[in-house]
C-alpha cells in the first residue's frame, strides 16, 4: 500500500516541480524584460487640419455691349444663358433646353464631389490624401554614440512649429545615416489616408510603439520637455535583484529608432530589403519640408543609461524588421 503511494506521488511532485520551474523562469524573464524598455520620444504636429491656402477656380471676363463686363465668356452657362431668357420662337425653347443641361452638370459636378470628400468650394479640396509613413532602424549597440545624439535633439527641438519639426527628422535621418556600419535591421512602408482619418491611423502607429516602452524616460512633445530623474529612471538589467539567479542578464545588443510622418499629398517611401533601401528612405523623410508635415513621432529605446534591448526583445516586438 505504501509503495503504490509513493509510486502515485513521485510522477506528481515532478510535475509541479517542473510547473514551478518553468513559471518562475517565466516571471523572472518578464521582469529582465520590462526593466529593459526605457523609450526616448519626440513629437509634435500643427493638428490634421485641411490647409488654409485655397486654390480658385480662375474666372474670366467677357465684354458686353455697353461697357462692363461679366463672367462667363468661355462656354455655356449661367450668366452667358440669363440675357437670352425670354427670346420667344424656337429660340426660347433651344435655350431652356441648354439651361436645362447646364443645370444638371452642375448639379453631377457638386455631387462627384462630395462623394470623393470635397469641399463645397470650386477647385478646394477640404479632405485631401495623406501618407503616413513609418520608418524603423535596427541597430548594433555598438553605435552608443547615437543616443546622445537623440538625446540633445530632443532636449533642443522646437516642435511646435513646421520648420522645427521637419529639423528633427533631418537631425534623426543625418545621425542614423552617419552610423550604417551598425545597421542591422530596417523596416516600415507608406499608408494613404484621407485627411479625417490620417490622425486616428498615426496616433494607432504611435501607441503601437510607445507601449512597447515600460517608460518615456525622456520626451519632448509639442515643446514640453519630460524627463525621469536619474533615481526614478529604469535600472540596468544586471542591476536588477535576482535572488534566485536562474537567469543571467546579458549585455545590450540593440538599439531601435522609429520615425513617423503624416504628409499632405502623396508620398512613399521605398520597400525595405537592403541597406541601399535603408538609406534611400533614409534621405526621403529627412527631406521633408515643414509646409508637408502634420505630425512627426520619433521613439528610440533603449534611453536610460546602462538599459539593455536584447535580441530576444528584438525578436518578440519588432518581428517585422528584416535584415539588412
Amino acid at each position: 500500500m505504501r509503495k503504490k503511494l509513493q509510486q502515485t506521488i513521485k510522477p506528481l511532485f515532478k510535475i509541479f516541480f517542473v510547473f514551478s520551474l518553468v513559471l518562475t523562469l517565466a516571471l523572472s524573464h518578464a521582469d529582465g524584460a520590462l526593466a529593459a524598455r526605457s523609450g526616448g520620444r519626440i513629437g509634435g504636429g500643427g493638428g490634421f487640419r485641411a490647409p488654409s491656402s485655397r486654390t480658385y477656380t480662375p474666372r474670366t471676363y467677357a465684354p458686353r455691349g455697353g461697357g462692363g463686363y461679366y463672367p462667363g465668356g468661355g462656354g455655356f452657362g449661367f450668366p452667358f444663358l440669363i440675357p437670352f431668357w425670354g427670346i420667344g420662337g424656337g429660340f426660347g425653347g433651344l435655350f431652356s433646353i441648354l439651361i436645362f443641361f447646364a443645370i444638371a452638370n452642375f448639379l453631377m459636378q457638386t455631387f462627384r464631389r462630395v462623394n470623393n470628400g470635397e469641399g463645397e468650394e470650386v477647385g478646394y479640396s477640404s479632405n485631401p490624401a495623406v501618407s503616413v509613413t513609418r520608418l524603423q532602424v535596427g541597430l548594433l549597440a555598438q553605435a552608443r554614440d547615437l543616443q546622445p545624439e537623440l538625446n540633445k535633439i530632443a532636449e533642443t527641438a522646437d516642435t511646435n512649429s513646421p520648420e522645427g519639426r521637419a529639423d528633427v527628422l533631418q537631425e534623426v535621418s543625418l545621425a542614423l545615416l552617419r552610423h550604417p556600419e551598425y545597421w542591422v535591421y530596417a523596416g516600415g512602408g507608406t499608408q494613404q489616408a484621407k485627411l479625417n482619418s490620417a490622425e486616428s491611423q498615426f496616433n494607432r502607429l504611435s501607441l503601437a510603439e510607445r507601449s512597447k516602452f515600460s517608460e518615456e524616460t525622456l520626451s519632448n512633445v509639442n515643446n514640453q520637455l519630460k524627463a525621469a530623474l536619474s533615481k526614478d529612471a529604469l535600472p540596468a538589467a544586471g542591476e536588477i535583484d535576482n535572488p534566485t539567479n536562474l537567469i543571467s542578464q546579458g549585455p545590450g545588443e540593440y538599439i531601435i529608432v522609429t520615425l513617423l510622418a503624416a504628409t499632405l499629398g502623396k508620398f512613399e517611401i521605398p520597400q525595405i530589403n537592403s541597406a541601399d533601401d535603408l538609406r534611400q528612405a533614409l534621405r526621403q523623410i529627412g527631406g521633408m519640408s515643414g509646409e508637408q508635415l502634420l505630425a512627426i513621432e520619433v521613439l528610440w529605446t533603449p534611453q536610460a543609461e546602462g538599459d539593455t534591448l536584447t535580441s530576444d526583445d528584438v525578436l518578440a516586438e519588432y518581428a517585422d524588421l528584416k535584415l539588412v
